[in-house]
């Protein structure tokens, strides 16, 4: 089984005998959910229309999650990398596809290889 406590975020796999009491008692302090009850089969991630929406913009997806960990927002980035912002969330949306060159100027201004942004 496959909790998840809201707040605190925790997530926990739960298997074995008295699984059912467990979660009772941490109910009494936290708002559970349940993602996969005992009795049902996980998939594979890849199957899942997340993972499809992630791998359809992957560089995008892949520069903001840099860009958010060095704690830029898109307009800093663009101002260090002297473009415009609307040039930045075209590139994370998918809409605009990243140049080799572009690429290397933003994977050296965020501390990443190149070869993430590819």
């Amino acid at each position: 089984m496959l909790a998840l406590v809201k707040k605190p975020r925790i997530e926990m796999s739960i298997h074995g005998e008295h699984t059912e009491e467990l979660i009772d008692w941490i109910r009494e302090k936290f708002e559970v959910n349940i993602l996969t009850p005992e009795n049902e089969d996980s998939i594979a991630i890849e199957e899942t229309n997340f993972w499809q929406e992630m791998q359809s913009n992957r560089v995008g997806n892949l520069l903001a999650g840099a860009r958010l960990k060095a704690g830029l927002t898109q307009a800093q980035l663009a101002q260090k990398l002297e473009v415009r912002q609307n040039m930045i969330s075209d590139y994370e949306r998918g809409k605009r596809r990243l140049s080799p060159a572009m690429g290397k100027k933003i994977a050296k201004l965020l501390n990443i290889t190149s070869d993430r942004l590819k």
